[in-house]
């Protein structure tokens, strides 16, 4: 049991420290921002992408639409702050459809396997 809790606060250190890395990254100027790809919306995708991953590493245990709702709210919030004329930042509503997507993608695959855990099996005829 010392090796799952080790794991999961493994999980949760880099979820935390990811999502501190997407916000900083999200409100400084945009030239002093680390860019990973030129174009905006695939850096949100990516980075959503990843945290739903690790959210779901990490919180094992929290219902995933809470995760895809605290994480697109996540998403909302970088837009509202980017907004903030202190900031130098443009607010983009499709950014924040970006964030959501990529949450809902990562979500995906452990949906159909959750699918499959509870209406299928191995040995079940088709």
């Amino acid at each position: 049991m010392p090796k799952i809790l080790t794991l999961l606060r493994l999980a949760q250190l880099l979820f935390w420290a990811a999502t501190i890395f997407t916000f900083v990254c999200a409100v400084l100027p945009s030239q002093n921002a680390i860019h990973i790809f030129k174009w905006d919306k695939a850096e949100h995708f990516l980075a959503f992408y990843v945290l739903t991953g690790l959210a779901v590493a990490a919180f094992p245990r929290a219902s995933l639409l809470i995760i895809a709702a605290a994480l697109s709210g996540f998403g909302a919030f970088i837009e509202f702050v980017q907004g903030l004329s202190w900031v130098g930042r443009d607010r983009d509503f499709q950014d924040w459809v970006t964030d959501t997507i990529a949450i809902g993608m990562a979500m995906a695959p452990i949906l159909a396997v959750w699918w499959r855990a509870q209406f299928g099996s191995p040995d079940a005829p088709p």
